[in-house]
């Protein structure tokens, strides 16, 4: 049986369902009706790699129906459309239009959930439409690009019960869960710092054609491909993080953001630009066209985030240079500190005086319950398996109608980090306050229960 079909076999035939229990809230803002779906029913908007994948994934399931999709381009549409009919399911309804085509789909009856994989600007108005149409929302990272969208989302949630989830997998990530579960279990003491980031080379799809293979390529928006078509705009036109959450969402998680903490004040700097502007002079040659462009975004962009319980987090954008990937991690405390850079760690009292070790079998010994019960059968999901369970977190709690674990106010904190950098930044690093978008709730807020083993 090939992997694929061992994990389709896995999923349709488990109690996989009890997974999603041990990852959902125990406090909900909202409309809290259970509806206890059988079958939950998804519509698709946005279909590029990531919308694909989503799509590969939900199929896999017993308990979702794929019932309609949406894409402007419609070769999307049609790479969809047959993964669906070798899935041998149901034909959805398809939609694209035009940009607005979406709109349709959220008319439909047969939608409960929609899960949003668009680039960046149509996340907050997407949402904000699909929320308003009573759809459980799922979108994927960031959530919004201004601070009027950040409370738009929330208003919009408080107004109609309405949840949305942020789609943050990396929360999901095997040692991204370890950890947590080892700063639940106090393993490094109070904590006090946190570090991590966006540290990934992405020249290569942030400047390509449709002639030149991924790596070659200088050519952005009409004449670029994939995400060179929208994501590169960016990095002309802002001066900020604009892509915080990958790094962001996992330490907000571990220090309680919004659940008896916050984050308080943000200060942000940049340095100057040259990456994007050296690649294409290397590429395409000095006389190109696009080495006139001027690109406003700074190749690394530093933030310190403070808050209301004295942590500090160092956040990181580093996406216009060469240099290997990394999310940057630094997990600290009064007893010690983890970094995900060469995967060590040092606990006082338990390593040896002044020296890193190896953090595997600390890994190993304090693995998450879901990986260690469903880690085997996730890892073909995608991104090392944390795909596997940010969708059935999602799914599960659509069908429940609650609040997801990365609800509304996690996605509008966590977004907001892009608009108060930019500001920030135009005023040399001057503190810009995080407005609470909890409106005091935080205080009460418990945190999530990620770590009981309840399936």
């Amino acid at each position: 049986m090939s992997e694929q079909n061992s994990r389709r076999h896995f999923i349709k035939k488990s109690a996989i369902a009890g997974a999603g229990i041990a990852l959902l809230p125990n406090f909900s803002f909202g409309n809290t009706v259970l509806v206890n779906k059988d079958k939950l029913k998804i519509g698709l908007i946005g279909l590029g790699l990531r919308g694909t994948n989503h799509l590969n994934n939900l199929l896999l399931r017993d308990d979702v129906i794929v019932t309609a999709i949406c894409d402007i381009d419609s070769n999307r549409n049609e790479i969809a459309l047959n993964i669906i009919k070798e899935a041998k399911v149901t034909k959805p309804h398809v939609f694209g239009k035009n940009e607005y085509a979406y709109r349709n789909l959220l008319d439909l009856e047969n939608v409960d959930a929609v899960i949003i994989s668009t680039p960046w600007l149509w996340h907050a108005r997407m949402s904000k439409d699909a929320m308003l149409a009573g759809k459980y929302t799922g979108v994927e990272v960031s959530a919004a690009n201004t601070m009027e969208e950040c409370w738009d989302l929330v208003n919009i949630h408080e107004k109609t019960g309405t949840h949305l989830m942020i789609l943050e997998n990396v929360n999901y990530r095997r040692d991204i869960m370890a950890v947590l579960n080892m700063v639940r279990q106090d393993v490094f003491g109070e904590l006090v710092h946190f570090r991590c980031g966006y540290q990934h080379d992405l020249r290569f799809v942030k400047l390509n054609d449709g002639k030149t293979a991924y790596g070659k390529g200088v050519e952005f928006g009409d004449k670029g491909i994939s995400e060179s078509k929208w994501r590169t705009q960016h990095s002309v036109s802002r001066n900020a993080d604009v892509y915080p959450t990958h790094g962001v969402g996992p330490v907000a998680t571990m220090c309680n953001i919004n659940r008896g903490n916050r984050f308080s004040s943000i200060s942000s700097n940049a340095t100057k630009s040259i990456g994007l502007h050296n690649y294409i002079v290397k590429n395409g040659g000095e006389d190109h066209v696009n080495s006139k462009v001027r690109f406003k975004q700074g190749d690394v962009i530093t933030s310190t985030i403070e808050t209301t319980n004295g942590e500090t987090i160092i956040v990181t954008h580093d996406c216009n240079l060469p240099r290997p990937y990394s999310l940057g991690f630094r997990v600290q405390g009064a007893n010690g500190l983890w970094e995900v850079d060469g995967n060590r760690i040092y606990i006082e009292g338990k390593s040896e005086p002044h020296r890193w070790e190896d953090a595997d079998e600390w890994l190993k010994k304090y693995d998450h319950p879901l990986w260690k019960k469903y880690g085997e059968h996730a890892m073909g999901a995608g991104h090392g398996g944390m795909d596997f369970f940010v969708i059935n977190a999602f799914v599960e709690s659509a069908k429940r109608n609650i609040a997801p674990p990365l609800d509304v106010y996690d996605a509008a904190a966590w977004s907001s980090i892009t608009p108060l950098s930019e500001i920030s930044i135009e005023n040399n690093g001057e503190p810009q306050n995080f407005p609470d978008f909890t409106r005091g709730l935080w205080m009460k807020r418990q945190p999530y229960n990620w770590i009981k083993d309840s399936y």
